[in-house]
Parts: structure tokens; C-alpha cells; sequence
């Protein structure tokens, strides 16, 4: 069979561990026999962004600027142990955390639904994404831990030298506190990337917070959002035949319960962190769970949902056989490809990344799985494969669809 040829690159952002041998193993099984891959590369494990000072990672975010599509793998982001392991320089931010900071994208991820993986709530016919705002908040916070009596002050001194204060809490004791912070500009872009997929994907948008007790920081993410709907959006929306609404946080935890799924829930930072784990595990799986962030100026950097896999990193280096679900980075290289295709009008690499995903889930329905999917199909005719038969499972199903 010809391959199917590439005009413009994807930024290839390689990673650690297992996911590291997965995304070899990807490549060489599912996509090289089959496209003539063009890629940039950058390797994002850890021992190469420690010898390049982080520079790498930079490097990537400015190259997916460039090219506008990237495929990420998952890293480590390194704490105390792993800078003795690892021998580090420093404690290196999250590789995640930079990349999101130079595109200013908001995170859009949604389960992969298979047969037989029932969702823990049973009414979830249709996928739930989940939109994280990927700048600020506590994420960017300062933290000081307060030794005893005394008064602290939010202090804003504008370019002129002139202060502004509010007092935080009188202190009679010890305690702690917290500044965070966003910026009017990337919540606009954030709302901006929400509408804009939504308009993509032809699906509802929510947007939630707590404006009733934050009624300052909260209210700004509510007004910003509202503005700039009625201003860009709100036609488009109608024209499309979807709906944009907002609601407290806590009202949107009780609707998606309730709901059947098939929308787009746009969280700020935190909040999208912690329910993009609870939509993930009540579907089934975190390891079956898509990932991309979209820039407001249209760049995509795809990923996997999980992390590197640490546990089963070891047992291979032992040479212990793992049985490690590919498919959230099988669907990471899909999705690149397929927005590479629809960029460069070439429909061959769009139908082929098609294929690669009907592949994948037709193989699991078809009760060959991984280890983790095993343990939660109910499925009657299943078998348990490792991680390397489990591939060549989905390059059979491929090779024959």
C-alpha cells in the first residue's frame, strides 16, 4: 500500500516512561507503515529538559506556534523524589503547565465511549467534555504561612505608586494565606477557544463558577464570557442550532448527573482539573480519555488525558510483562493527524486517523483489552492481552477493516 503523504509537519513532543515505550511502539505498528510521517521533534523527557536547562519545552510551544498542530506525550513533572532519582538541576515546572502558559489554550477532554464499558452513571449515553482554563488561579498562587497575631493585606500599587488595599484577616493566631490571580485577556481567550470549539464540534456550551460568593474574581470569568458571546458568538450560536448558558457550579454538578451527556462544560482552572478526573473515572477510565488544548488563534497541541505510567515503567525495565492501555495516545496522534489533514486538505490523512480510532474500539469491542479495561468490561467473550499483543490486536483489526 502507498503511504499517505504529509505536506507540513507536526510537532512531536516525546515523553517519559511508559508512555515513552508506548509512543515508539505506536509508531512503528499503527502509523509508519502506513503514512509517510513528517514530524518535528523535541524530546520532553526528563533527562533531556534537564540538560537543556527546560529550553526544549519552550522550544515545542514555540514550534507548535509555528506549525499549529502537536502531539504530546505524557511527562513527568519532578518533585523531591524525582530529583534524586533523576539527578536534576532543579525542580523543573510542568511541562503541561509551560506549554499551556506560551499558547494561552484552554484544555478540552472527553471519554472515548466502547460497548461494554458501561459509564458509572448510567444515563451517560453521550460524552461529557470538559473545558479547563489552563492559566492562573491557585495554580499560579503565592502561598505564606502566617506565624501569629497580626493583619494581612491584599496591596495593589498601580505605575504611579499609588496604593490599594484590603485587609484579608485580622490574624489572632497562626494561620495561612493565599494570593492568586488571572488576567482579563486569558480568560477572553479562554472563552474564546470554549465558543470556538463548541461552534467546531456543534455542541452546547456550559460555563460555571461561584459568582455568588466570589462576587469580584468569579464575576469577572461570568461578565467576560457574557461580553464576548453577545459580542462574536451569539449569532453564530443561533445560526448553529446550539446553546451557550451559565450557572453556578454546584447547579452544573447536579445538571450533569442528570443529563445524558453531549455537551461542552467549560471549568475554570481547578475546578476543570478535579471534575475532568471525576467525568474520566465515572466513563470508565482515565486511560480512555482524549485530551487537546486549543489556543484562541487556532494552534492544537493533542495529548493523552493520563500520566507517564511510572508502575508499569518498572515492571518492563525488570522485563516483566505489563499490559499498559495504549489508546488515549493512539487517539492523541489521531486527532493531530486528523487536524493536520483537514489543514493541508489532504482527506486520506483524515480518513486514515478515522480508521485508527474505529480500529481501536472495535478491537475492545470485539473483547480484546488491556488488563485495566478487563477488569471493568462486561463483556461475557473477553481476553486480557499485554501491552505489545494489544497493539498488534489493533493493527490485525486495522489491516482487515
Amino acid at each position: 500500500m502507498e503511504k499517505i503523504q504529509m505536506t507540513t509537519p507536526i510537532v512531536e513532543m516525546d515523553g517519559d516512561e511508559m508512555t515513552r515505550i508506548l509512543w515508539q511502539m505506536i509508531k512503528d505498528e499503527l502509523i509508519l507503515p502506513y503514512v509517510d510521517l513528517k514530524t518535528e521533534y523535541y524530546d520532553l523527557g526528563l533527562e533531556y529538559r534537564n540538560e537543556t536547562d527546560d529550553q526544549v519545552t519552550v522550544d515545542s510551544a514555540e514550534a507548535t506556534k509555528k506549525y499549529g498542530v502537536a502531539v504530546k506525550c505524557a511527562t513527568i513533572t519532578p518533585n523531591a523524589a524525582r530529583m534524586d532519582e533523576y539527578d536534576l538541576k532543579k525542580m523543573w515546572l510542568s511541562p503541561n503547565g509551560t506549554i499551556r502558559a506560551i499558547l494561552d489554550g484552554t484544555v478540552f477532554r472527553a471519554p472515548i465511549l466502547v460497548k461494554g464499558i458501561e459509564p458509572y452513571v448510567s444515563n451517560w449515553t453521550k460524552p461529557i467534555t470538559i473545558a479547563r482554563h489552563a492559566y492562573g488561579d491557585v495554580y499560579k498562587g503565592v502561598e505564606m504561612k502566617i506565624p501569629g497575631e497580626g493583619k494581612a493585606e491584599l496591596v495593589y500599587t498601580d505605575a504611579s505608586g499609588n496604593e490599594t488595599r484590603e485587609t484579608i484577616h485580622d490574624f489572632t493566631g497562626a494561620g495561612i494565606i493565599q494570593g492568586m490571580h488571572n488576567t482579563e485577556e486569558s480568560i477572553a481567550n479562554f472563552a474564546k477557544s470554549c465558543f470556538n470549539y463548541a461552534l467546531e464540534t456543534k455542541q452546547d456550551l456550559w460555563f460555571a463558577t461561584k459568582d455568588t460568593i466570589s462576587k469580584k474574581y468569579d464575576h469577572t470569568f461570568k461578565d467576560i464570557f457574557q461580553d464576548v458571546f453577545d459580542a462574536e458568538y451569539k449569532t453564530k450560536f443561533d445560526e448553529t442550532g446550539i446553546e451557550y448558558f451559565y450557572t453556578l457550579i454546584d447547579d452544573a454538578v447536579a445538571r450533569v448527573v442528570r443529563s445524558e451527556g453531549g455537551y461542552i462544560w467549560a471549568c475554570k482552572n481547578y475546578d476543570g482539573d478535579v471534575m475532568s478526573d471525576m467525568v474520566a473515572t465515572a466513563y470508565g477510565s482515565l486511560s480512555m480519555m482524549t485530551s487537546v488544548l486549543v489556543s484562541p488563534d487556532g494552534n492544537y497541541e493533542y495529548e493523552a488525558a493520563h500520566g507517564t505510567v511510572q508502575r508499569h515503567y518498572y515492571k518492563h525495565l525488570k522485563g516483566e510483562e505489563t499490559s499498559t492501555n495504549p489508546i488515549a495516545t493512539i487517539f492523541a496522534w489521531t486527532g493531530a493527524m486528523r487536524k493536520r489533514g483537514s489543514l493541508d486538505d489532504i482527506p486520506e490523512l483524515c480518513d486514515f486517523a478515522d480508521k485508527l480510532e474505529r480500529a481501536c474500539i472495535k478491537t475492545i469491542e470485539n473483547g480484546e483489552m488491556t488488563g485495566d479495561l478487563y477488569l471493568i468490561s462486561t463483556l461475557e467473550n473477553k481476553k486480557k492481552l499485554n501491552t505489545e499483543d494489544f497493539i498488534k490486536a489493533i493493527k490485525n483489526t486495522l489491516d482487515n477493516e
